[in-house]
């Protein structure tokens, strides 16, 4: 079902026994949010609006709402924590924010269990190969040049999907009410040092030359974000931390997408620098 659906949503509150709600349904691909800014407006405010709304009508025990670093904006020094202001660039991180609020106007008025979350940037096997890493991996499994948008040296933190999996249950069991929570990593690199880790690991590469040629730098997005650095420490107190090394998350994904890469819809399509597929 949609989202978007009030009627379906409705229904299947009334004929299910939903105790938790986790709201990860979103459309997120940035790049593709700025030709097509008012279906994701849509599909994230709107769609949050009507699931919050059923939720509540069905005096669920807890909503989770999964947000983004994004909505921040970007940083090069300042450290951002869950009292930050909200500064988002671009129409994929605004329709996050504006979506915070009204998930966060149904504790300030019914005292419903909300939390929300803002997470590092996450990687790992199954994920849909438009965004960087598993863009990346299968262009350099397919003999093609990673494409790098403007200078590459936007960073970015990577988190595996197994510890941000760790970070919802404990959030489940141990997030309070009304409470925001940052789940970040320290792990950061450029997307430049991301695309030459790559080629190294895939193509075996042994010099810079070599390394050089399987980068294509082509023009930047309308806005980049040069860094989201999060201060986690509030998850960290709940007792959450990650723990799966880069060298093997990395290692465990790559692999993946040896044998499963044509298992997605419009493959393909996903591997162009920018957006050629429409949302819906």
């Amino acid at each position: 079902g949609d989202i978007c659906e009030p009627d379906f949503i409705k229904q299947l509150f009334e004929t299910e026994k939903i105790d938790i709600v986790l709201h990860f349904a979103a459309q997120t691909h940035v790049d593709l949010s700025f030709w097509h800014a008012l279906e994701f407006t849509y599909v994230n405010v709107y769609g949050t609006n009507v699931l919050v709304a059923a939720a509540h009508e069905a005096n669920v025990e807890k909503f989770v709402y999964v947000s983004t670093d994004e909505v921040y904006g970007g940083s090069t020094d300042e450290e951002f924590d869950e009292s930050s202001p909200k500064r988002p660039t671009n129409p994929y991180a605004s329709s996050k924010a504006a979506a915070e609020c009204f998930v966060q106007s149904y504790w300030e008025r019914y005292q419903f269990p909300v939390v929300i979350t803002r997470s590092s940037n996450v990687y790992g096997p199954h994920q849909y190969p438009e965004k960087v890493i598993p863009k990346f991996i299968s262009l350099l499994q397919h003999n093609r040049k990673c494409c790098i948008h403007g200078s590459g040296l936007q960073r970015r933190n990577f988190l595996y999907a197994t510890d941000v999996v760790e970070a919802f249950l404990t959030v489940l069991k141990e997030g309070k009410p009304g409470e925001i929570y940052n789940i970040g990593t320290n792990f950061e690199m450029s997307i430049a040092q991301l695309a030459m880790e790559l080629i190294h690991l895939i193509k075996k590469t042994s010099s810079e030359s070599e390394t050089e040629h399987w980068m294509d730098y082509v023009k930047d997005r309308p806005t980049n974000d040069l860094r989201y650095p999060m201060n986690s420490e509030k998850m960290h107190n709940l007792g959450w931390r990650p723990k799966v090394p880069w060298k093997e998350g990395i290692k465990k994904t790559i692999e993946w997408y040896k044998e499963n890469f044509h298992n997605w819809k419009n493959s393909e399509k996903a591997l162009e620098p920018f957006p050629v597929t429409e949302p819906f």
